[in-house]
């Protein structure tokens, strides 16, 4: 005999994504499990964290429908619900890609990443378009039917350049820029645009090696570990909110080449995870702080 509770079979293929913070107070996670458990919706993956330091809360919750429900309104019911605890919340179709905007100059491993992934599904996401300060990588995306834009830019042209560059992102209605080793920084103007929806890459080395050559650098100081870290663009350059780091061990056996080539391996994998747990609305912007939840590699 089956069970009265046991979990019945989804109408459809639908998953949905429930992402929401409010203060720590009692009953939070049940307002969201209640909420989905009255309305036959079957959580498959759910993670919290309670903030201790800033008396905050977050839940992520994936669900299924096991009935033809109306997904708008169990949005308005839940809006109505969440008020009472001043939750502030989403609710998405997790089937939904996030449609992406890269940027690069002429480094070409991080997009490469980006594109096989892409292409390979294990990126919920649609790439609208390539942009670039150079001409250099044009034949790979033609390669991969993407619109490629080549913006110059200099000191002179810089305004006009981002303002191109933002009209393209208004055009094609993309929702995250992965800057992929674009090497040129941000106005202020157009990070305050940007704000919780542009991931940048770069290296992590310690001490920290700025200005030119910092590979060559390292190797001068006989580093030991060689690192990248992905976050969010913010006006402080390459120190917006962190979303994913990765780090190697190297020895003395590393040549400069040799650490520039494991930078650049651990570059592209640090990106691809940043990307995917923000397409998989796993990361929850607080400040300059990110609350993380743990996704599926």
């Amino acid at each position: 005999m089956t069970p009265s509770n046991a979990p019945a079979t989804a109408t459809e293929d639908r998953l949905y994504v429930l992402t929401g913070t409010c203060p720590s107070v009692l009953g939070s996670v049940e307002l969201v499990t209640g909420f989905l458990f009255q309305r036959r919706c079957y959580v498959t993956e759910l993670q919290t964290f309670d903030d201790t330091e800033g008396k905050q809360f977050y839940i992520r919750a994936e669900f299924r429908p096991m009935d033809d429900i109306d997904i708008e309104v169990v949005r308005n019911e839940f809006a109505e619900a969440a008020s009472r605890y001043d939750m502030t919340w989403q609710i998405r179709d997790s089937r939904r890609p996030t449609r992406c905007l890269i940027m690069v100059s002429k480094y070409d491993h991080c997009l490469q990443d980006l594109l096989h992934r892409y292409q390979t599904g294990h990126l919920n996401i649609d790439i609208a378009a390539i942009v670039s300060n150079h001409p250099d990588l044009q034949g790979l995306a033609a390669w991969h039917g993407i619109p490629y834009y080549h913006l110059p830019i200099s000191a002179e042209t810089k305004a006009r350049q981002e303002a191109q560059v933002w009209h393209l992102i208004e055009q094609t209605g993309a929702e995250l820029v992965v800057l992929a080793r674009y090497m040129q920084v941000l106005s202020e103007d157009m990070c305050s645009k940007l704000h919780g929806k542009a991931i940048n890459i770069h290296h992590s080395l310690l001490p920290g090696f700025k200005g030119a050559r910092p590979y060559h650098q390292a190797w001068e100081k006989g580093v030991k570990l060689v690192g990248a870290t992905a976050h969010y663009v913010s006006e402080d350059l390459d120190e917006g909110p962190i979303i994913s780091q990765g780090v190697e061990a190297v020895d003395h056996s590393f040549t400069p080449e040799k650490l520039a080539n494991k930078g650049r391996d651990i570059e592209r994998l640090t990106l691809a995870k940043a990307v995917k747990l923000h397409s998989e609305h796993r990361v929850f912007l607080t400040g300059n702080r990110t609350v993380v939840f743990a996704g599926h590699n």
